[in-house]
């Protein structure tokens, strides 16, 4: 998963821009040409902390804009060349030669080399990033447009990082560079009005495709606040709360995005023994490490009545968090909305209401907890919210509990927490579940799961570079027959839904065929692809 900051949620993690900011926006969307957008998109990563830096995570998984990567991925998530000509791998799977481009320069006029994409990929690697890049041991140009990547174990899933990484420019990188980014793609960085706004404008030398739009001008806003901008005619383009989704706003349209995006709880596996992690910070509880708990809310609960309700029909009900993907299980998923079967699971295992106040006991243990959210994320508080509902009926008292991030992290091996995941790249299937890629600096493995069968299916997985074959053992992580760390297995989640991106945009605006919709969306991913019918 991403850094706090990333899986923040989005429509609140950006600064309200104020009125007189949305109020000259008006005045110079009134008075520019079709060519130009200005969008109050707080999805495409909110306004980043670190500036438009891909070191720092900007682009991770959507697209950077300013920032060329290696490949890309299309419509259909089939992998295509950006700057990338060709790449082979070592038969052994520890060296990846990549080809680029000969003729892209950066915006300031200096020529791309492997020079500098070597001196990415190091610098990222060293650094404290949200991409996972500890399976590199190093990157270098073996000549101006050739690069090698050595890695110290054999990932087949490395070709993402080759996705996700947005290219820098060596002669021009400085711990200030996010603040006045230098890229070769197909936008340039103007300028970055803290809490308000940044715009871009088309690169004239790009190497690919001319994009229509030869301005952007993203508004950094609530979601609320978006939506009333776009009803005062002063955004083309807005992301809007769930809420909003059947909203009738003349000369605009409702655009609804399906995601990979999903939700779910952590479960903390251990039990309470006063154990401490290496921070200090409480290990287990005493509810969630009974798995009947576990698997009794993973059955009783109604996704569906989830869905209608905290996401306002926006979503996807979801069973493993990866069910939309090639490496889902169909096998793993399972029937909900059966609170008797859930009762009877709680029963067997010794949970009983002896003092007859509705909520179970055993062994002097009440069913009950506190589900934790980020508070600035107003559909996780929903979903956490009718999670408790439906819990009351099956006799588990869910408290639930809104925090900032800092304080999350102090809690996540001791409390369950809604965290949102949604990736193309599988590797995330790994981190949260491989026993030894604990590490809770990043959330990964952070309910300390450990199967020694789960184990092995995950570095069959990530180690083969048959698709097939590397498919076929990431499913059977999720449920073999016997176990797996889906509900059927060891239940160490409990997966909700995933979520619909949805937009209000200008009726004559084409967005073309979105990109597959990852954690955090990728609004503008096909940008190339985007136009007015008008004209």
């Amino acid at each position: 998963m991403s850094s706090p900051a990333a899986d923040s949620e989005y429509v609140d993690q950006a600064s309200q821009v104020s009125g007189k900011a949305v109020a000259e926006g008006a005045d110079e969307l009134n008075s520019q040409g079709s060519d130009e957008l200005i969008a109050a998109v707080g999805t495409h990563g909110g306004e980043p902390e670190a500036g438009f830096n891909p070191i720092s995570g900007w682009g991770k998984s959507s697209e950077p804009l300013v920032q060329s990567t290696l490949f890309k991925l299309d419509s259909q998530a089939n992998l295509i060349n950006d700057l990338a000509t060709n790449y082979t791998v070592s038969s052994d799977g520890l060296k990846w030669t990549v080809t680029i481009r000969d003729d892209v320069k950066f915006h300031d006029g200096v020529p791309l080399t492997a020079e500098d994409v070597a001196f990415t990929f190091n610098t990222a690697a060293a650094g404290s990033g949200s991409l996972d890049l500890s399976m590199l041991e190093n990157a270098s140009a073996i000549d101006n447009y050739t690069v090698e990547f050595h890695l110290n174990d054999p990932q087949s899933t490395f070709i993402n990082k080759l996705v996700a990484l947005g290219i820098v420019p060596e002669h021009a990188y400085s711990e200030s560079y996010g603040q006045n980014p230098i890229g070769s793609g197909p936008y340039m960085f103007v300028q970055w009005d803290k809490g308000q706004q940044v715009i871009f404008e088309a690169n004239p030398d790009y190497y690919g495709q001319e994009p229509y739009f030869k301005k952007i001008t993203m508004l950094f806003m609530t979601s609320d606040a978006a939506f009333a901008a776009a009803k005062a005619g002063q955004v083309d383009l807005a992301e809007i709360p769930a809420s909003y989704a059947y909203q009738e706003v003349d000369g605009m349209k409702i655009v609804s995005l399906d995601s990979i995006d999903a939700r779910g709880i952590s479960f903390p596996l251990q039990a309470n023994t006063g154990e401490k992690d290496e921070n200090g910070y409480a290990i287990g509880n005493n509810v969630t490490s009974d798995a009947a708990i576990r698997k009794a809310l993973n059955i009783g609960i109604d996704r569906q009545v989830l869905i209608d309700g905290a996401l306002n029909g926006q979503g996807k009900e979801e069973f493993t968090g990866v069910d939309k993907l090639p490496w889902g299980n169909k096998e793993a998923i399972f029937e909900d909305g059966d609170p008797e079967g859930a009762k009877e699971i709680l029963s067997e295992a010794g949970w009983e209401d002896t003092d007859g106040d509705g909520i179970l006991e055993k062994n002097g243990e009440k069913a009950e907890f506190t589900l934790l959210y980020p508070s600035n994320a107003m559909e996780r508080q929903a979903l956490a919210v009718s999670i408790s509902e439906e819990a009351r009926k099956l006799g588990i008292n869910i408290k639930v509990e809104g925090k900032s991030w800092d304080e999350i992290d102090t809690l996540v091996h001791s409390t369950p927490v809604v965290f949102g995941y949604g990736s193309l790249d599988p590797t995330d299937i790994y981190l949260r579940y491989y026993s030894k890629s604990y590490d809770p600096s990043n959330y990964n493995n952070v309910i300390m799961y450990s199967n020694p069968v789960v184990d092995g299916y995950l570095r069959a997985a990530i180690t083969s570079f048959d698709q097939d074959a590397a498919n076929k053992n990431w499913q059977l992580a999720a449920w073999d027959g016997t176990t797996g760390f889906s509900e059927k297995g060891d239940a160490t989640w409990l997966w909700m839904a995933t979520i619909n991106y949805v937009y209000i945009m200008d009726e004559d605006l084409d967005i073309g065929t979105p990109r597959i919709q990852p954690h955090g969306a990728n609004i503008f991913g096909n940008i190339l692809e985007w136009k007015r019918t008008e004209n």
